[in-house]
């Protein structure tokens, strides 16, 4: 079993920076991808970035190309977001996800284990 927290989130103006944190903990020698969703209210979740824990490749949405930037410490099993120039389409509760297997899955599907998320408010 992996467990997942998210630390980071909260309020901030449009244009405004925030960076999320993931900690995993528990059997994490089987985490292969770690990725963020986010869902909005009445919006279905969608994956905002992801991140190869061994290779290091990455994915981004479009939406975020360029303002998202998604990292990873190995040696302590987290995950970042770092995101830049915010605007309050970003507004939403933001997921961390890990999976066991494959490169980095695209659909909520292939995660395995799910943080129990933090909100992220952008005010215009």
């Amino acid at each position: 079993q992996v467990q997942l927290v998210e630390f980071g989130g909260g309020l901030v103006q449009a244009g405004g920076s925030l960076r999320l944190s993931c900690a995993a903990s528990g059997d994490t020698h089987c985490i292969s991808a770690m990725g963020w969703y986010r869902q909005a209210p009445g919006k279905e979740r969608e994956l905002v970035a992801a991140i190869n824990w061994s290779r290091g490749s990455k994915y981004y949405a479009d939406s975020v190309k360029g303002r998202f930037t998604i990292s990873k410490d190995n040696t302590k099993s987290t995950v970042f977001l770092q995101m830049n120039s915010l605007r309050p389409e970003d507004t939403a509760v933001y997921y961390c996800a890990a999976t066991r297997g494959g490169l980095i899955p695209l659909g909520q599907q292939g995660y395995d284990y799910w943080g129990q998320g933090t909100q992220v408010t952008v005010s215009s």
